[in-house]
């Protein structure tokens, strides 16, 4: 069926931009501070549901579970659910895009993802529904990453495409800001309900109110996309074919290898993201060291070194090519890789070490990850290969993490988690080195 005969909101996006044909032209900034608005909606969602498969579900969802390490083991494994979902998402949210317009998408989307983070604050525990418990919760974790699927929205790349040649990896690093505060906000509403209230009440009622709060957020992120995705000079990009979507399978036959490169070129800074916001407040709730309420704290400074790292990542590529601070980034994990462990599992002060160096290091990396290769996608091609990109490398990269960290950490000793930083950091090494030897052809 063509977008012709279909119900869509290009229409209403074209006379929006008209009706402001007179206005100012959208700044560069305006666009930024939409970007980051939307990014810090979407990981505050993942946020909240990942301190709560720690902090809440084993207890509430896994109470049958042999032990706590058992229980928090089970909740970890409904965590890649999101991931395995999000390109499934990509799909089909590209085919609403094309045939319904980008603002039925990121309503349809925003919508389904606050709906299913909010969703999960009236779930009830197992010991009231039994393994219904563990079902929904498995359902509305795969809601969040199919809507996440449907969030990518373009703007990234129209901000990129405003940015000058010497200021491209400062351009690219502000998108990524939107983790570190996501983090923030859910680490400080979990922290407030976790130190205010006595086990029993956050257990009962406490622990949903986060999930309550990320609705309002995403509906707040919606508007903020749909203000700039009405603009003019979106319309122009969109008009340019420079933020259109296409068929992904159309896409693949024309740049596979550099979907597959691409997936691979961050892994060292996706491998660690989760291991120093979600698998480390597992380890300390579980083996001790310091409470919880504490280590979340602590959790917040190290989000604030994150968004430093973050911001000097933009200064640093400028000066010296992304590639080589995406180079210097895995180099620096794979440093970080051989004192993590001990530092975690040396008491409350090497704990927080592991946290604020961690973050600062993961900010370096993670700044400059999102553009890492979108260069090698034709213009035609750039928005669906960079979306497609995305989620394979959060999927390889992230979405098993805290499960496989748990596992290998409290089955053959904590030694292990460095083993899984450094392989993240060979992997990256090893895909900026053939980028490097493809684009020299």
């Amino acid at each position: 069926m063509s977008s012709a005969s279909n119900p869509t909101s290009s229409g209403l996006e074209r006379d929006a931009r008209r009706m402001h044909d007179d206005d100012k032209p959208l700044s560069p900034g305006s666009v930024a501070i939409g970007v980051v608005i939307g990014r810090t909606s979407e990981f505050f969602d993942f946020f909240v549901y990942g301190l709560g498969s720690i902090l809440v579900f084993p207890k509430l969802i896994f109470p049958f579970a042999s032990s706590p390490v058992a229980a928090t083991l089970m909740s970890f494994a409904l965590f890649p659910l999101a991931f395995l979902a999000r390109p499934v998402g990509s799909f089909v949210f590209m085919w609403i895009d094309r045939n319904y317009g980008r603002g039925t998408k990121l309503t349809v989307a925003l919508f389904l993802l606050g709906g299913s983070t909010a969703s999960i604050a009236f779930l009830p525990g197992y010991d009231t529904i039994g393994y219904w418990a563990v079902a929904l919760l498995a359902l509305f974790r795969l809601g969040q990453g199919f809507a996440l699927g449907g969030a990518w929205d373009g703007l990234a790349s129209l901000l990129n495409l405003s940015a000058p040649p010497n200021r491209r990896g400062w351009y690219a690093m502000i998108p990524q800001l939107g983790a570190p505060i996501g983090f923030a906000l859910a680490s400080v509403l979990f922290g407030y309900m976790v130190s205010s209230l006595s086990e029993a009440d956050f257990l009962a009622w406490g622990w949903r109110y986060p999930f309550f709060v990320a609705f309002a957020i995403n509906v707040v992120a919606l508007f903020a996309r749909l203000r700039i995705v009405a603009s003019k000079e979106f319309g122009a990009a969109m008009e340019a074919q420079e933020l259109q979507a296409r068929p992904i399978f159309e896409m693949l036959s024309k740049h596979s290898m550099d979907v597959v490169l691409g997936a691979f070129v961050p892994l060292a800074s996706f491998a660690m993201f989760h291991l120093v916001t979600i698998f480390p407040l597992s380890w300390i709730t579980l083996f001790g060291g310091q409470s919880a309420a504490q280590f979340l704290w602590v959790q917040v400074a190290g989000a604030a070194l994150g968004a430093v790292g973050i911001v000097l990542s933009g200064f640093i590529a400028d000066r010296i090519g992304r590639r080589n601070e995406l180079m210097l980034g895995a180099i620096l994990i794979a440093i970080f890789s051989f004192s993590a462990p001990f530092l975690l599992d040396s008491g409350g002060k090497g704990q927080d070490a592991y946290i604020l160096i961690g973050f600062f290091i993961l900010g370096l990396t993670f700044g400059q990850s999102s553009g890492a290769v979108s260069s090698r996608f034709t213009q035609y091609y750039r928005y669906t290969g960079a979306a497609l990109t995305s989620d394979l490398a959060w999927l390889f990269g992230a979405g098993f993490a805290p499960l496989v960290a748990l596992g290998l950490a409290s089955s053959f000793g904590i030694i292990f988690i460095g083993g899984y930083l450094i392989s993240g950091a060979i992997c990256t090494i090893a895909a900026l080195t053939l980028t490097r030897a493809l684009d020299q052809q």
